[in-house]
């Protein structure tokens, strides 16, 4: 068999996306060159974005894989190389802009990207588990997703999700890591073990400015935001950063847990914020005979939806109930979320029906100049 043709290496290449930016390789600027031997053998350099590159073993293996099954190809070798200072800069531009100020793409009109803030009175209710799960649901069915995870005290998200690698960052850009096709940023990508968080409002409304604003999302179909509970600082400065957001309410079935979930909802009144949904969170148990059990009451969601429906002046729905599953709480330990885990269990139908019942269409920002230039101060 004869050595394959640069054009069919290339072509091969084409189809391989950077497992973080989700782009292709060559229209990024990564492909350093391609060499191809008598013998079979094709070396193909790569241009990796930093020399601490998390995933370029990954990013390695892709491209080993693509051009292996390009007829004639005998061997593969890698050559990894890193940018200069200045192929960083377009890639920056390219994929960012090069506006002077930093924009939340999220903000801007005409913006497609269905931004849901999961929000809850108090906390132990499961915020983060409904929000890990409705982000791996819907990012299952196709959809582009994000989380980002504002409780900046209690993040929690990176454990739930498995994901344990740090930003990358291109000049004043940050690349979010991918977990379970989910692009992820949180304070506790930032800090050193499990250090606590100690800032006051002004420093939290900035650093959810630059988790929106120098983080490069892409083009995504929803991003859900994990909300500290109650109605403080965090609520406030999204409302003020994104005022499209709509916000989805957690509780469970309990009298008292709903009715601090209620002005969690409330808070839309002021806002002047969209009210997605209320999700009940441990409705109930389900014992091995089949027997159902509410250890937490019955009632909690279908009375916090009509009593935001009440105040709002406009139809609040309660888009799922959600059983009681100990496996729900091992997954997360794990970093699996049970809808992807466990997706035919009682507790996974019920993540799935929540995805369903949000009816996201597809959308995304494919096209669209997004004119952003970023500042610095987490990763720098």
């Amino acid at each position: 068999m004869s050595a394959p043709s640069h054009d069919a290496v290339r072509a091969a290449l084409a189809k391989v996306d950077d497992p973080e930016i989700r782009k292709p390789l060559p229209e990024l600027g990564m492909i350093k060159g391609v060499d191809i031997a008598e013998s079979g053998t094709v070396s193909v350099g790569i241009y990796l974005t930093t020399s601490a590159c998390p995933m370029k073993t990954e990013l390695s293996e892709r491209v080993r894989t693509a051009v292996l099954d390009v007829p004639g190809v005998a061997n593969v070798e890698i050559e990894l190389d890193v940018m200069s200072d200045e192929q960083r800069t377009e890639l920056r531009k390219g994929l960012r802009g090069d506006s002077a100020e930093p924009v939340i793409p999220f903000a801007q009109p005409g913006n497609l990207t269905r931004v849901y803030a999961v929000a809850s009175g108090k906390g132990g209710v499961g915020k983060s588990t409904v929000t890990v799960n409705l982000a791996a649901s819907l990012a299952a069915r196709g959809l582009s997703v994000g989380v980002l995870d504002a409780d900046i005290y209690g993040h929690s998200v990176p454990r739930m999700l498995g994901c344990h690698t740090r930003p990358t960052q291109v000049e004043q850009m940050i690349i979010p890591p991918v977990a379970h096709d989910i692009k992820v940023i949180s304070i506790a990508q930032f800090t050193s073990g499990n250090a606590p968080v100690v800032w006051r409002g002004p420093m939290l409304h900035r650093a959810l400015q630059q988790f929106l604003a120098d983080v490069f999302w892409g083009d995504l179909d929803v991003l859900l935001m994990d909300l500290p509970p109650g109605t403080g600082d965090v609520a406030i400065s999204i409302a003020q950063l994104i005022p499209s957001a709509e916000i989805l309410v957690v509780t469970t079935p309990q009298a008292a847990a709903a009715e601090v979930a209620e002005r969690a909802g409330a808070i839309a009144l002021q806002t002047r914020q969209k009210i997605a949904g209320v999700v009940e969170n441990m409705s109930w148990f389900e014992a091995p005979d089949g027997q159902r059990m509410e250890l937490f009451g019955s009632g909690g969601g279908q009375q916090v939806c009509e009593n935001l429906t009440r105040s709002v002046g406009a139809e609040v729905p309660l888009l799922g109930q959600v059983p009681l599953d100990p496996q729900v709480r091992v997954d997360g330990d794990e970093g699996t979320p049970n809808v992807l885990a466990a997706p035919d269990s009682a507790s996974g139908r019920a993540f799935g029906k929540l995805a369903d019942n949000l009816a996201v269409r597809k959308r995304g920002l494919v096209g669209m100049n997004l004119g952003i230039d970023t500042t610095r101060n987490l990763m720098g």
